[in-house]
């Protein structure tokens, strides 16, 4: 099975779901996009544990901290769906979406198209903060009427459980970890969500 990590904003912490997403599962890494460093493939297998899972090439390296579309014209480069093609994997594979579902490769393609091109399902990152209950329902509904299949929602940052509630609510989908702030993320760490995110996934 493949799965797409996307969030609600840029610093959401798709990185760090993705890391305890493939530490659980031992899957195989996927970041299509990289728009500058650090890599985040370099940071997920820093703080992935086990020996199984492997790290794919991107397939568009930019150089620039910016949206993917930005930086690629920086670097003369078009982003093009079409090379866009997920690694042959024999495991289930993490694939990291840049930014959030809108955000732009191209004048014509966003980052959410390339998730039926990898035939993933869906896991959201949410964090916390004013004007997020807003930004992941508006999330949400993009997704429900791209018809993209969803997981559940990860919440990451201090805890808000009103807000939490409501976005289950409005949302209808179901909540599969919660992430608390960390002094440091390390594979301990990662490590420990795993394992609490393994009792609600199926």
């Amino acid at each position: 099975m493949n799965y797409f990590v996307t969030a609600i904003d840029t610093d959401s912490g798709k990185t760090l779901v993705s890391a305890i997403l493939t530490e659980m599962l031992k899957a195989d890494y996927w970041k299509p996009v990289q728009s500058g460093e650090p890599r985040d493939t370099e940071t997920v297998q820093s703080l992935v544990a086990n020996d199984q899972s492997n790290f794919y090439k991107e397939a568009y390296l930019l150089k620039t901290p910016a949206s993917p579309h930005a930086s690629a014209a920086i670097d003369g480069v078009h982003i093009d769906l079409d090379q866009i093609v997920p690694p042959v994997s024999n495991r289930d594979l993490v694939v990291e979406g840049a930014g959030g579902v809108l955000v732009p490769l191209n004048d014509d393609d966003v980052v959410a198209d390339i998730i039926p091109r990898v035939a993933a399902e869906v896991v959201l990152v949410s964090n916390l903060y004013l004007g997020s209950i807003n930004h992941t329902l508006l999330t949400c509904e993009y997704l429900k009427a791209k018809g993209y299949p969803v997981k559940g929602i990860i919440f990451n940052g201090k805890s808000n459980p009103e807000s939490e509630r409501i976005i289950l609510l409005k949302s209808g989908y179901r909540q599969l970890l919660k992430i608390e702030r960390e002094e440091e993320i390390t594979k301990e760490v990662v490590k420990k969500y795993a394992e609490q995110l393994r009792k609600c996934w199926d």
